[in-house]
């Protein structure tokens, strides 16, 4: 796949420059020739480039935590209650400069899977490459490092053919350490094991360092083999429509051993015979079991899902009349009022709910009501175009690279405003989406947009790399180790990115594939269809809990049928903004907004029952809104729409910024007579 359309480095992004008082400084962290090119604000190694530095990140399978001159390992143990799982971090080992004063880490480059990080002053650099069994370090010629341990070695011991030591550790561990060349060790009295570079030639002594993930002798085995080859980085590269191929620079010799999560081994090709995937060996993790995939280069095939305008396979004409009572009282209430607020998330949202009522009306063949819609979406999309939007709007902040709001550049307390980068997929989708609808409707207003359109859609949908000229970083959200996006940006957490809005990631990359669709650009289809693909896969597989799963622990499973909050290194049950008693809240999360590709992400029939029986008896408790009443019974009407209709008829409130008693229709009535289609195709 060819990269999406991108603005010529010569001419002017299409927003206001400005600077925010708020965003953290990059050059600290970062070397000097990366601060020229955009960078990330979602990456899997945020947490090295905020204030010191020093909090861990997951990088499969361990936590790793840069201190100064310094880099802690964890094999992370699993924390478990029927309300959250976490990783807990201990130092099990620490690898330390001998030969430097203590200083801080420079990330000097990354990658899609991947992140260098060199100690300057201590001839250290650490390549973290993610699913690596072993930790790789080069050491620098006539350089030392010492590696220690919170916990009593019980054991050491050496092997010169090939190099390898073993450290065995009081609470169980034991440790693998591989170098490149004979060097000089030595294992003091105060448990610390030093290696010192010896080469002759001024090349690096590379040290491998790997936790036994079991007391297998075969597992011994697998490592001591693949011992001498390891990446040094990683790129994901979308080679066609719906697929995504990871390649590893390694070096050293003979084949490849990296580590594989759920959904890696769900959607690795099964046609490629340059992988062997080894069952037996693996590694525990929060994700669930990471399985050893012998090869250079590994294909990921997702499911094919239909981006349309409208429903798969149409809505039945007997409740056409009921649509339409609703697409008059709906649109006419946009004719009659305006947006009232400045908040760029729930303006958008507005935006979006008042862009379904025009594609509903189309697949209902009430066209008159179109042009009224057109008007409404072209007074409230063009202002934050053309930059006359009354008291809040776009800008583009230089530092980091990438949109943010008047609001959000200098109002830290504003409420989902992105001033710290979070949410941008969230909030633009929205705005994409109906830009999207205007310019299927309108190609006149769409052509002289474009440029427009295309700059918010490329702040999270940019596929151009770090040494571009691009004036956005590279998928700003979504994670290709992972498959699925991140919510939170700028922002240090010991638990990581979060992820809790599965729904609008979803219609972030679905809003842009229709992008393409009214301009034409086969590639945007292609690259939007695919990352939306994705993100469905990785909702299924992380966010939608099933009683037989074993995804997670029992306890936390019994008690939970969807996510609330997903961290790189927690789970949780609660929502940012209800307790855990409000279930319906967390299909707000999962499900918002309701879209034509919504039955993808819940195409399990099964599961779907499930989620209804655990969040229905909670609708009974005292205060529950009527609001969010008709989410659980929208989702009820996948499996019993005659149940779901009543319910919804008797209700006297449902609709608020991004659903209307139109689209609530459209969606029961594009269920009715059609269970056959939700098979379990991407669970």
């Amino acid at each position: 796949m060819a990269k999406t359309t991108q603005l010529d480095d010569e001419q002017p992004f299409h927003f206001p420059l400005t600077n925010s008082e708020v965003l953290p400084d990059p050059s600290k962290f970062f070397s000097e020739n990366l601060l020229s090119s955009p960078l990330p604000t979602h990456s899997f190694f945020q947490n090295f480039v905020l204030n010191d530095g020093n909090i861990q990140e997951y990088i499969h399978p361990y936590l790793i935590k840069p201190s100064d001159s310094s880099v802690s390992l964890c094999y992370p143990s699993l924390s478990v209650s029927s309300h959250s799982m976490h990783q807990v971090f201990t130092p099990d080992l620490t690898i330390t400069s001998t030969t430097s004063t203590p200083s801080h880490h420079v990330i000097s480059s990354f990658s899609d899977l991947s992140v260098t990080l060199d100690f300057p002053s201590s001839n250290l650099t650490f390549f973290l490459v993610r699913g690596i069994p072993c930790v790789t370090v080069s050491l620098s010629q006539n350089a030392s490092l010492s590696i220690t341990s919170i916990h009593k070695i019980s054991s050491f011991s050496s092997n010169a053919s090939p190099i390898k030591y073993t450290l065995q550790l009081e609470n169980g561990q034991k440790w693998l350490i591989y170098t490149s060349s004979p060097t000089i060790f030595s294992f003091s009295l105060d448990m610390k094991l030093t290696f010192s570079n010896i080469s002759s030639d001024e090349s690096p002594l590379m040290v491998r360092i790997a936790v036994m993930p079991d007391s297998s002798s075969k597992s011994e085995v697998v490592l001591d083999r693949y011992s001498f080859c390891y990446p040094v980085s990683g790129e994901a590269i979308f080679t066609k429509p719906y697929c995504v191929e990871y390649k590893w620079e390694k070096k050293g010799l003979g084949n490849l051993l990296m580590l594989a999560h759920p959904l890696h081994l769900q959607l690795l090709s099964k046609d490629e015979g340059n992988v062997t995937v080894l069952k037996y060996f693996k590694y525990r993790s929060i994700d669930g079991d990471l399985i050893g995939v012998v090869g250079d280069s590994w294909l990921l095939e997702a499911e094919h899902v239909p981006v349309t305008w409208h429903s798969t396979r149409g809505v039945n004409q007997d409740s056409y009349d009921e649509i339409k009572q609703a697409l008059c009282k709906d649109v006419g209430a946009l004719c009659s009022s305006k947006i009232g607020t400045s908040l760029s998330y729930y303006y958008g949202r507005s935006i979006a709910r008042a862009a379904r009522l025009a594609m509903i009306a189309e697949e209902v063949g009430f066209l008159d009501l179109i042009s009224l819609v057109k008007k409404f979406l072209k007074e409230t999309i063009q202002p934050w175009l053309d930059g006359t939007f009354k008291g809040n709007g776009f800008f583009y902040e230089k530092q980091w690279r990438g949109l943010i709001t008047k609001f959000g550049s200098d109002d830290i307390e504003e409420e989902f405003e992105p001033e710290f980068y979070d949410n941008p997929h969230s909030l633009l989708g929205y705005f994409v989406y109906g830009i999207a609808v205007l310019a299927k409707i309108d190609p006149n207003w769409g052509n002289k947009y474009r440029s427009e359109a295309y700059s918010l859609m490329e702040d999270f949908m940019n596929l151009e790399g770090k040494d571009s000229k691009s004036k956005c970083t590279r998928l700003r959200c979504f994670d290709l180790f992972m498959l699925h996006s991140w919510d939170s940006g700028l922002e240090e957490s010991v638990d990581g990115r979060d992820q809790m809005d599965r729904g609008e990631a979803v219609n972030a990359y679905y809003s842009a594939a229709l992008m393409g669709l009214a301009y034409n650009d086969a590639n945007l289809v292609a690259i939007g269809s695919t990352l939306a693909s994705l993100e469905i896969h990785a909702a299924q597989m992380w966010g939608h809990l099933k009683m037989d799963d074993s995804k997670c622990s029992d306890e936390f499973t019994m008690e939970n049928r969807l996510m609330g909050i997903l961290w790189s290194n927690k789970r949780e049950s609660r929502t940012w903004f209800a307790p855990l008693a409000c279930k319906e809240h967390r299909l707000v999360n999962q499900v918002l907004p309701i879209l034509p590709i919504t039955e993808f992400l819940f195409s399990n029939v099964g599961f779907v029952k499930e989620v209804v029986e655990w969040a229905m008896p909670y609708l009974n408790r005292d205060g529950v809104e009527e609001t969010w009443k008709w989410l659980v019974y929208a989702m009820e009407g996948i499996y019993d729409n005659e149940a779901a209709l009543k319910k919804i008829r008797e209700l006297t409130s449902f609709v608020d910024e991004e659903n209307s008693l139109s689209n609530l229709l459209w969606w029961l009535h594009s269920r009715r007579g059609h269970g056959d289609l939700h098979q379990d195709s991407c669970n």
